[in-house]
C-alpha cells in the first residue's frame, strides 16, 4: 500500500512539474513578455522583427475586452482604418504577443485596408488565465472574439481569422465551432496538426524522452492540473469538412513544427486549402525570409475572397 501511495505521489509530482513548465503562465511571466529585448545574442533576423516589433508597439490602438467561455477577461489592441472595412482578428502564438507575431503581418493588412483586432490569448500579457491549452480552450476564445466583433461592427461585417504557430493550430481549430459566415477566410502559418502531436514531438525530439514514455505524465499534466484534454481537438481534423477558404503557410526549414504537419492538414480538404512552403524559412519566418512572396501571396488570395463574396 506504501508502494502505490509513493508511485502515485511521484506520478502526479512529475505531472505537476510537466504542467508548470509547458503549460503553466505565471502572471510574472506574462508581464515579462512585453519586454521585447531580451533575446541575449539576437541574430540580424531577431534585430529585424524586433525592430517591426518597436514600430507597431508605437502604433496607437484601442485596449478592448471580452469575456471568455470560462469567466476570464480576454484582452485585445483594436487597429481602426476604416469604417466598414473588413475586420482581420489575429491569434499570436505559444508564449508570443501580438506585436511580435505580427510585427511584418500588420503593415500588410493595413496596405489591404483591413481594421485588425490582435488579440492577447488567455495567460498571455494582460489577458487573465494562466494555463495554455495549446487551442483547445483557445478556439472557443476565437468564438468570444467574433461574437465581440460581430455585436460592435454589425452583422454584416467581414472577419478574416489569421494566427501564426498555436494561434494558426487555433483559428483552423475554432471551424469545429460552427463560424458564422461573417468569417470569409482563414489565414494559418505554420500550424501544428493537433495539441497531442506537437506535445509528443516535443517530448521525444526536443526533450528526449520517448512519446510513448512521456504520454501518460503529459496527459495528467493537462488533464488533471491544466483542466483540459490534449485530445479534445485537432486543426487536422477540423478543416476536413469546413466551407471556409484557408491560406496555409509554412516555412521549410521549421525545427519546431515541422512542415509535414501542414502538408497533413492540406491534404485533409485540398479543395478549400491553398498552401504555400518558404524555402529556408525556419519557425513563423516565412514573411521574414521573403516578405515580398508572402505579401504577395496574402494580398492575392484575400482579394480573391473578398472580391467573390461581392460578387455573390
Amino acid at each position: 500500500m506504501v508502494f502505490i501511495v509513493i508511485l502515485v505521489v511521484l506520478w502526479l509530482l512529475i505531472s505537476y512539474i510537466i504542467y508548470r513548465i509547458g503549460f503553466y503562465t505565471p502572471l510574472p511571466m506574462q508581464l515579462e513578455q512585453l519586454n521585447t529585448d531580451n533575446k541575449p545574442e539576437p541574430t540580424e533576423v531577431d534585430k529585424k522583427v524586433i525592430q517591426w516589433c518597436h514600430e507597431l508597439e508605437a502604433v496607437p490602438y484601442e485596449h478592448v475586452e471580452t469575456v471568455s467561455f470560462d469567466g476570464l477577461r480576454l484582452c485585445g489592441r483594436y487597429y481602426h482604418e476604416k469604417d466598414g472595412a473588413p475586420l482581420l482578428i489575429g491569434f499570436h502564438g505559444y508564449r508570443g504577443k501580438p506585436s511580435w507575431d505580427f510585427s511584418l503581418g500588420y503593415k500588410i493588412y493595413k496596405r489591404l485596408g483591413f481594421n485588425q483586432l490582435l488579440i492577447e490569448e488567455r495567460g498571455h500579457c494582460s489577458s487573465e488565465g494562466h494555463t495554455i491549452t495549446f487551442g483547445v480552450n483557445e478556439r472557443l476564445d476565437c468564438s468570444s472574439w467574433i461574437d465581440y466583433a460581430l455585436a460592435r461592427f454589425g452583422s454584416d461585417t467581414d472577419i478574416i481569422l489569421a494566427g501564426i504557430s498555436m494561434g494558426a493550430a487555433t483559428v483552423l481549430m475554432a471551424c469545429d465551432n460552427g463560424l458564422p459566415e461573417n468569417v470569409k477566410a482563414i489565414l494559418a502559418d505554420c500550424p501544428f496538426s493537433s495539441p497531442l502531436d506537437i506535445i509528443n514531438v516535443v517530448t521525444s525530439r526536443d526533450m528526449k524522452i520517448p512519446a510513448k514514455l512521456a504520454f501518460p505524465f503529459t496527459w495528467t499534466a493537462a488533464s488533471f492540473f491544466g483542466d483540459f484534454q490534449l485530445d479534445a481537438d485537432s486543426a487536422l481534423e477540423s478543416v476536413k469538412a469546413t466551407p471556409v477558404p484557408i491560406l496555409l503557410i509554412h516555412g521549410e526549414a521549421d525545427h519546431f513544427v515541422p512542415v509535414e504537419m501542414s502538408k497533413r492538414i492540406y491534404e485533409a480538404n485540398p479543395e478549400m486549402i491553398e498552401f504555400h512552403t518558404f524555402p529556408g524559412a525556419g519557425h513563423g519566418m516565412s514573411c521574414v525570409v521573403d516578405p515580398e512572396r508572402y505579401e504577395n501571396i496574402v494580398t492575392a488570395f484575400t482579394k480573391k475572397i473578398l472580391s467573390a463574396q461581392e460578387q455573390t
